[in-house]
């Protein structure tokens, strides 16, 4: 039974012989369309110069290897490479931390703008960063460091990035609009893709190690001033102005006691629960994810013998399909509900893991593109609803620190070291079918934390008032409210306001989302 559909006992009480509190039409948030789509567009160009950065380093990986680790036997090159991917995800949970802390108290918008603008600035001087020829063993070095500090950035980057469009989404289309944002990564991980092999095509094997390599991460620095220009347009999310607004007088317990935690080790005592759930489900999700992304060039063409090219170009088009797969299942999510759907991710795995790489092992064009295309349904049913669900699991005062422990902790150990852990499984056992099985773990784990959370479709984000798309629909909410299963009054943060005529149904206004 979902138990966030059940109303509790004292609905709409705001403590022991506290009279009834009702919602009101100027309660529910109307959200305005076009804050809404800067909202949107700002963090999703934002997310694709993220996934731009992953995409270029996991093509060039190889790469990497030969201009950094010159010296090295070619399998100690791809594991150096791959573990130095793996670097960035180390630096990602701490990063999930401070800019979580500072997203819950500042603001989200902020605090995206300067996430993005260290990202942007790191990809960039690792495009001048001298190689193994020019400064020895102290380029390596410095590629890690520069890498450790993409992480750190990123770290803030996705949780505040789908806590952000969450809070600005409709309850009602929350999952179509929060996929947005993932289709946005995985088009920016085509685009990398994409430059990579029109380098690839138009370069030989010598000039791309020589020169050619820098070329994608100093185009990073053209998509991010982009980037930028769009991000510091978007204004604060309604929730966060609605919980600061309720929070500007009131000390550090009052906070703690109305939901933000007064440290890290607080919020983890308090969230410890849905902390558990996130880091299971994005585990699950990102695995498969990381797999199809970040690690199949390097499969492609280290293990079944395809020329960089080739491993490169058949990625492309499953990319694509797997972006226009995105918002299609985050829509069925707003429909059917989140669980369900991620459900499906996890059978879809469990049934379509071993067919996809038994088709890739066959090595043709066509195999190989069907394979990849099996794997893409898999994840565009486990990450479509991830953007939407996670923000779900913790209240708006604590929401961008709560995702960004979660989030973070899970994509450092199961996300980014993802490749490294099936390179070096491939290795140890010569299995070629190892990484299906590795994945079918991952979404056994991810289909435990789907039972346990709650269902989150069409109903408001904890400690936020209902949000809506027009006026009528709020009004309507109110009128059904006593009928409404998706409703729960004990939840919702009510303030104070002068004793006066209640707004009716028929002429109350609905606020907007800068009341």
């Amino acid at each position: 039974m979902d138990r966030s559909s059940q109303p509790a006992p004292d609905a709409g009480r705001r403590g022991s012989g506290a009279p009834s509190r009702r919602l009101r039409v100027d309660d529910v948030t109307v959200v305005d369309p076009a804050m809404m789509k800067r909202a949107i567009g700002g963090t999703v160009v934002g997310n694709t110069m993220e996934w731009y950065d992953v995409g270029i380093y996991g093509y060039l990986a190889v790469t990497m290897g030969r201009v950094f680790l010159p010296e090295a036997d070619p399998s100690l090159q791809i594991l150096f490479s791959l573990g130095v991917f793996a670097a960035t995800y180390v630096a990602r949970p701490l990063g999930g931390i401070v800019f979580g802390r500072l997203g819950d108290r500042v603001g989200r918008q902020k605090v995206l703008a300067t996430t993005l603008i260290m990202m942007a600035a790191a990809t960039f001087v690792i495009g001048v960063l001298p190689d193994y020829d020019a400064i020895g063993a102290l380029a390596p070095v410095l590629l890690v460091v520069l890498k450790l500090l993409q992480g750190f950035s990123t770290g803030g980057e996705y949780a505040g990035a789908t806590t952000f469009v969450s809070e600005y989404s409709p309850d009602a289309k929350r999952g179509f609009f929060a996929s947005i944002l993932d289709l946005g990564s995985y088009l920016g991980f085509a685009l990398g893709a994409a430059v990579v092999s029109v380098l690839q095509l138009f370069t030989t094997e010598e000039q791309m190690t020589d020169w050619a390599w820098r070329l994608p991460f100093l185009l990073a620095g053209v998509i991010g001033t982009v980037a930028i220009y769009f991000r510091l347009k978007i204004e604060e999310s309604p929730a966060f102005q609605a919980t600061q607004d309720a929070q500007a007088s009131a000390n550090e317990a009052v906070a703690e006691a109305q939901g933000r935690p007064s440290s890290s080790l607080a919020l983890v005592r308090q969230h410890w629960r849905p902390i558990l759930i996130a880091i299971g489900l994005v585990a699950a999700s990102n695995t498969v994810g990381y797999a199809l992304t970040s690690y199949m060039p390097t499969y492609l063409t280290d293990s079944l013998g395809y020329d960089p090219l080739h491993g490169t170009l058949l990625t492309i088009p499953v990319l694509v399909l797997l972006a226009l797969l995105l918002p299609v299942a985050g829509r069925l999510s707003d429909r059917i509900g989140r669980r369900p759907v991620m459900w499906l991710g996890a059978a879809s795995v469990l049934v379509l893991a071993l067919p996809a790489f038994l088709l890739i092992g066959l090595g043709s064009i066509a195999t190989t593109l069907a394979g990849l295309s099996l794997l893409a349904v898999s994840v565009a049913l486990w990450v479509s609803s991830q953007a939407s669900s996670l923000p779900a699991l913790f209240p708006t005062a604590s929401r961008y620190g709560g995702m960004g422990i979660s989030y973070n902790i899970a994509i450092a150990v199961f996300g980014g070291t993802t490749p490294l852990i099936i390179q070096g499984l491939l290795q140890l056992t010569g299995n070629e079918l190892v990484p299906a099985f590795f994945l079918m773990a991952t979404s056994l784990v991810g289909a435990v934390a789907v039972f346990a959370m709650r269902e989150s479709s069409q109903r408001p984000l904890p400690g936020s008032m209902p949000s809506v798309a027009t006026a009528e629909e709020a009004r309507d909410l109110v009128e059904n409210q006593d009928t409404n299963p998706r409703l729960d009054l004990s939840e919702m943060p009510f303030i104070d306001y002068e004793p006066g005529p209640d707004p009716t149904v028929a002429g109350g206004e609905a606020s907007s989302t800068t009341r």
